[in-house]
């Protein structure tokens, strides 16, 4: 039997005669760096501080008992989610079940192998021999991918297509997904359609699909997806895509269905149920909405990242319902079990408020609110979905200046921006155009203040540094034609003084593109082309905006 002794290896399973037996196994092919997990928990924490080559969990971590922790599918969901494993990380799923709904879920996760009991070491070693092999031919790649160069390993994927034809497949498929990354979805579309040329590739068809949504070219997404599924129903990744398709073209109650349909085959991905419940919610079948968001506090109950925005989301759906017990009694749940944090905070209060309103103590509702939004500002990662709702009950309660500083953090907020557009809709629906002026103005005057600052840092020579304000003032207003030009100008100048960089170029030609659909007439646009084309010759540069 081959050595692989330099192999780390994670084993998760709560029982010790299983850790046992796959240590015996492990050590007979001379691998003995291993580690042991009991739990979801534990293994995360252990995950948290240090990586391992091979991870062999067992489905079942609850040993049967679904108040016992999270299962091997919530385990990689988690894993995946918040990337504490990478695309080199070897996870091979073990269970003694063949239940459908359990080797689907866990399939759509995309484990690098499934193994069903009993297996014997020679199985065993079989899989992780297979898997370590493949992963030294894509581990270059993988190396550049954590090293944030998409680009070369892209180019990387390329040549590794025409060296490695027996993976040329899933070179392309890697390739795609780093065009993806870098936003270019018509360059990843083109490579799916390659894939696709007489053949039906799953995968490839999602993939396609996402680039089509992601143009909002939502018939075409929907078509493709549809097709993909009458080829394979169990593409689960499809019918998630086709409801957000059905949802960004307003039928709501179509996704609802879909998503039905998904959570019937594979009920356990906590993503699938909380989007059924938020569908479920917007449709007004609140009790669809109850029954998903419950399921959703439950399987995360044991997760290490628990969101206390799923409590929140019940609350809303119970006290919709008229049910005032059962809405505190999951607001002391949260309080009880979720750890102190002011993302928690924040959920408490907009909780408290929603119970507050519909039991008639509007006065302590605003006082809720209010202490809501002071939570916000230290709080981080909130869905943008949660902070308007909250932007929403201040203007209810007429928290002007509430709303108006919830807006002002989430057009702040580098992980979850909103645009100006998106910002000053938010008072348009609720017909405060005294507000979405204000806003707008006061937004007017952040992105003057980064224009000017941006153009400081360039007449000081640094510009990547006024570059790098610039794209931080475009991801809040995109539309802002000021804006526009400060940074197209200030990516020319850098390419002028630092040298050409093909990324940053074409940055500049999309950009142009952008100005000439908002300013087509501007004599300013035309002396930027003048200015982006003299750049180009300089560096030798054919292709022009």
């Amino acid at each position: 039997m081959q050595s692989y002794s330099d192999l780390s290896v994670l084993i998760i399973d709560p029982n010790p005669a299983m850790r046992g037996n796959l240590h015996n196994m492990l050590n007979q092919a001379s691998i003995t760096r291993i580690e042991y997990a009991v739990s979801s928990g534990t293994a995360i924490r252990q995950l948290g501080n240090k990586r391992f080559d091979v991870i062999l969990c067992e489905y079942d971590l609850g040993s049967g008992n679904e108040d016992s922790g999270q299962d091997g599918q919530q385990l990689l969901e988690d894993l995946r989610h918040h990337r504490l494993i990478d695309r080199s990380t070897i996870f091979i799923m073990l269970t003694s079940e063949a239940v459908q709904s359990k080797v689907m879920g866990a399939a759509e996760l995309t484990p690098t192998d499934y193994v069903l009991k009993p297996f014997t070491v020679d199985g065993l070693m079989q899989r992780i021999a297979r898997a370590v092999d493949r992963r030294a031919v894509f581990m270059h790649i993988y190396q550049l991918i954590g090293q944030g160069q998409q680009r070369e390993a892209i180019a990387a994927c390329q040549e590794a297509e025409a060296s490695n034809p027996r993976f040329a497949t899933d070179f392309a498929r890697l390739r795609a997904e780093m065009h993806v990354e870098l936003g270019e979805l018509a360059n990843a579309e083109l490579v799916y359609q390659t894939a696709l040329a007489g053949r039906q590739l799953g995968w490839a068809q999602l993939g396609l699909a996402r680039c089509q949504f992601g143009l909002e070219r939502y018939d075409d997404a929907m078509q493709t997806l549809e097709r993909a599924l009458e080829v394979n129903p169990n593409l689960m990744g499809a019918y998630d895509l086709l409801a957000r398709t059905y949802e960004a073209m307003g039928q709501a109650p179509q996704a609802k269905k879909i998503l039905e349909d998904a959570v019937a085959m594979s009920p356990n991905l906590v993503h699938r149920l909380r989007h059924l419940g938020e569908v479920s919610y917007e449709t007004g079948d609140i009790s669809a909405a109850e029954k998903a968001f419950r399921q959703v506090v439950s399987k995360a109950r044991y997760s290490e990242f628990r969101d206390p925005e799923d409590h929140v989301n019940l609350v809303r759906a119970l006290v919709r319902k008229g049910d005032v017990d059962q809405a505190s009694n999951v607001i002391r749940d949260m309080e009880r079990t979720l750890r102190a944090s002011a993302n928690t905070e924040v959920c408490k209060h907009i909780s408290s408020a929603l119970l507050l309103d519909v039991t008639g103590h509007s006065t302590e509702a605003a006082s809720e609110l209010s202490n809501a939004v002071t939570a916000v500002g230290m709080a981080r990662g909130l869905s943008n979905q949660l902070r308007i709702g909250l932007v929403n009950s201040c203007l209810k309660h007429r928290l002007d200046k509430d709303a108006a500083d919830v807006v002002m953090h989430m057009m702040n907020d580098n992980d979850k921006p909103i645009t100006m557009e998106e910002a000053v809709s938010v008072f348009e629906k609720a017909g405060r155009h005294d507000l979405a002026r204000g806003v707008g103005d006061k937004i007017d005057n952040v992105m003057q203040e980064l224009v000017t600052e941006a153009e400081a840092m360039a007449r000081q020579g640094d510009h990547r540094a006024a570059v790098a304000t610039l794209h931080q003032a475009l991801r809040r207003t995109p539309g802002n034609l000021k804006v526009l030009y400060a940074a197209v100008g200030a990516i020319l100048r850098q390419l002028d003084e630092l040298g050409w960089e093909a990324p940053l170029g074409e940055q500049a030609g999309t950009l142009i593109g952008r100005i000439r659909r908002l300013d087509p007439e501007s004599p300013a646009l035309e002396a930027l082309l003048v200015q982006y084309a003299g750049t180009q010759r300089k560096y030798g540069i054919s292709t022009t905006a």
